[in-house]
């Protein structure tokens, strides 16, 4: 009688060993071949974006606004207290909205009431649309959003966005969205000539992921904050938050570095890529920055006018 042969205990361990290992180089490949699309993707809606940005400059004579607020009586459109989100009450519609049918989303645009505050009921369906050019792959918390006030109290929810405008260098955003030197400014629909370090030296939209804070395509809502989302106690969260302003734009520095890990701060930029932080430059051109650039290279392109000779020699 002929006798089948199975396997010993010590076999299987040995093949269930062999297997674990396999799949354990498997798994970083896979992640990394996932990353890198992603990563395509993402650089993709900056350049839809991009062309968005262009149709809109010849459609209008000029760039959109980084977001349209009105100011309360009495105030200089120049505040001299420098605190952008002292002197707005909306409505407060930022550039990506403004961006809508260059983007091939007019029904959206149809739906706002730009006459009408973000937190109108009437824009309620509107402020809550995820839009997947306005979404960055890699990032995995792409839900809509609860914005808050200064005490914490709950706003609206709106919808995400990991792509935000570039509002300028050294000043943070809170102070200065009004008068910064970036190519996203509040209320200013600045035109190419105004780009005067040239188009293909100036960064124009970067990203800023979750990490960091919340960001959105919507606009800067009036009376909110942005809670700096890098510090673990909520305390610290609101204490660190910026300003409405910093929903929409963002800001760098030679201590402002992109994905830099030890900056906590709400208004700068990031990313969950591996290689760097995507930029969309003025020209359209897209490219990944990291925290390894020279600062005074970074702060250079975050201008529109500081002219810096080779910004873009990097």
């Amino acid at each position: 009688m002929r006798t089948r042969r199975g396997f010993t205990l010590i076999e299987l361990l040995v093949v269930i060993a062999i297997i674990g290992v396999l799949i354990g180089l498997l798994l970083p490949a896979v992640q990394k071949v996932r990353e890198a699309a992603a990563r395509i993707q993402c650089k993709n809606n900056l350049k839809q974006i991009g062309l968005a940005l262009h149709c809109y400059h010849d459609r209008m004579n000029g760039f959109p606004p980084a977001y349209f607020s009105n100011l309360l009586p009495g105030t200089q459109p120049s505040d001299p207290d420098g605190d952008c989100t002292w002197n707005e009450k909306g409505p407060g519609w930022g550039w990506g909205a403004f961006l809508l049918n260059d983007l091939e989303q007019n029904n959206l645009y149809r739906q706002i009431r730009f006459d009408l505050d973000i937190k109108d009921p009437a824009n309620a369906a509107a402020r809550t649309m995820t839009l997947k050019v306005y979404i960055c792959p890699s990032e995995p918390h792409s839900d809509p959003f609860m914005t808050v006030d200064a005490n914490g109290n709950s706003l609206v929810m709106l919808a995400h966005s990991s792509y935000i405008g570039m509002n300028g260098a050294p000043n943070g955003v809170t102070s200065d969205a009004f008068d910064n030197n970036g190519a996203f400014i509040r209320n200013t629909r600045l035109q190419m000539k105004d780009i005067t370090d040239g188009l293909s030296n100036t960064l124009f939209i970067g990203e800023r992921c979750t990490n960091m804070s919340n960001t959105t395509w919507v606009g800067a809502v009036q009376g909110s904050v942005v809670p700096d989302l890098r510090y673990k106690d909520t305390a610290d969260q609101m204490a660190n938050a910026e300003g409405d302003a910093a929903l929409v734009l963002a800001h760098g520095s030679t201590t402002h570095l992109p994905n830099n890990p030890v900056v906590t701060d709400a208004d700068a930029t990031a990313s969950f890529h591996t290689n760097g932080v995507n930029f969309l430059f003025g020209d359209g051109s897209v490219q990944s920055i990291n925290s390894g650039i020279d600062p005074n290279v970074y702060q250079a392109l975050c201008t529109r006018n500081g002219g810096e000779p080779n910004a873009g020699d990097w």
